[in-house]
Order: structure tokens, then sequence, then C-alpha cells
């Protein structure tokens, strides 16, 4: 199944919360939140105290996207607001075993993201114990950068990968994604669709996500036995 995942980075941030009902109410997934340290990667984004808040607002798994430095710093933090999905960057951490461990322990789901120039061979140790694997088709930092064609060919051979090992492992994939783009993305083997301009810089964002339903609905029953 295909799940979307609008990136709450894109909204306006005075009706944030709106957003997020607005995604909800529209059949959205999950919601996604960017956390960016002004390190790690040149913006500041969002704390703990607004997904705190956001759990609160709705029933929808909260995926917490940690671009930050020394991320085993920030895990307690998000744990402890209410994220239910956790991911981290491979080329932020020094001890990715102990990271994924820690938000495991922590009852959550764990996920590793790796920037588009970042070769998944890299995940060979740890990929078996990964809940989900995040691939950035944009260089983190900024909301509305054009997709980059080259992580298409990545994304479908990491699908081969955990094909091989047996692995049941969805692969979220963030940055530049729109309807128009979407389709050829799960050919390639993406399960989660983040998307943050497409949807909230559109004058109506939940036709934007009805949309997406719509195309990973058609996909979902073309992979139908």
């Amino acid at each position: 199944m295909v799940r979307i995942a609008p990136s709450i980075l894109s909204a306006d941030f005075t009706r944030i919360a709106e957003a997020v009902e607005t995604a909800e109410k529209a059949g959205a997934d999950l919601i996604h939140i960017d956390i960016m340290d002004g390190h790690f990667v040149p913006n500041l984004t969002l704390g703990p105290q607004l997904v705190a808040s956001l759990k609160d607002k709705t029933s929808l798994p909260l995926d917490v996207h940690l671009m930050v430095e020394e991320p085993r710093s920030f895990i307690p933090l998000f744990h402890d607001a209410g994220a239910d999905w956790i991911s981290f960057h491979l080329e932020a951490s020094a001890h990715i075993h102990k990271d994924v461990t820690l938000i495991k322990e922590l009852g959550r789901k764990a996920g590793l993201a790796l920037n588009p120039a970042t070769p998944i061979h890299l995940m060979k140790e740890i990929l078996s114990e990964l809940d989900f694997v995040l691939l950035m088709s944009v260089n983190p930092g900024w909301a509305g950068q054009k997709f980059i064609p080259a992580c298409l060919p990545k994304i479908r051979a990491l699908k081969a990968w955990l094909r091989e090992e047996k692995l049941d492992i969805p692969i979220e994939v963030d940055g530049g994604i729109k309807p128009d783009n979407m389709e050829d993305l799960i050919r390639h083997g993406a399960d989660i669709i983040v998307a943050g301009s497409a949807i909230f810089a559109a004058p109506d964002p939940a036709a934007v996500i009805g949309e997406m339903k719509k195309i990973a609905r058609l996909h979902d029953r073309r992979d139908d036995p």
C-alpha cells in the first residue's frame, strides 16, 4: 500500500493545526515533520513543543525527520513529544546502531535518512534493523526544491536489495514530489510519498492530497494478485 505523508514544513506556520486537520480529512496517512537545527542543514525549523501540540490535534502518526547533528540528543525529546516515527541522517550520526536501537527501545519506528549523493550500500550493517528508509530526492534544508532525477535508480536499487534480503521495509521518498512525477517514483519502488509544496502551496491542498491518493490506489490495484 502506497501512503501519502504531507510535510507541514510547507504549510502556513500560523495555521499548522488547520493544515494538519485538512490533511487528515483529505485521507493522508502520516504527517511528516521536518526538524532542522541550523547546523546539519542551514535552515532552522520546528521543535518538540510543536510536535507535542500536534499530537492532540490528529490521530495520524507523526513522522519526525531529524535533520540535525548529534541526533541521539534529540531522539528522547521527540519521543517525549509524541513522535511515532523518527528518522535521522546516516551522514549525521557517528553511532548509527546506537541511535537506531535507542529509537526502538523507546517504542518508536526507527528510520535512516540518506542524502541524494549518499550510496545505499552504507546501510548494509544496519538495514535489517530499520523500520523504514527515507531517501531524500533533494538536498535537505529547504522546501520547494526540484526533484533530482538521479534518485530514481537509487530507489529502484534499494527496492531490489530489500526484496533480495526478504525485508519488508518501506521506502519513504522526500523532495520535489508532485502528482505528475509521483507515479514514476512508485514504479521505481517508493512506498511512502512525502510532499510539501505540492500540497500546501496549492490553492486547494485537500484536492492535491485526493489526487495523490487516487494515484496510490490505482497503483495498489495494479499490484493486487
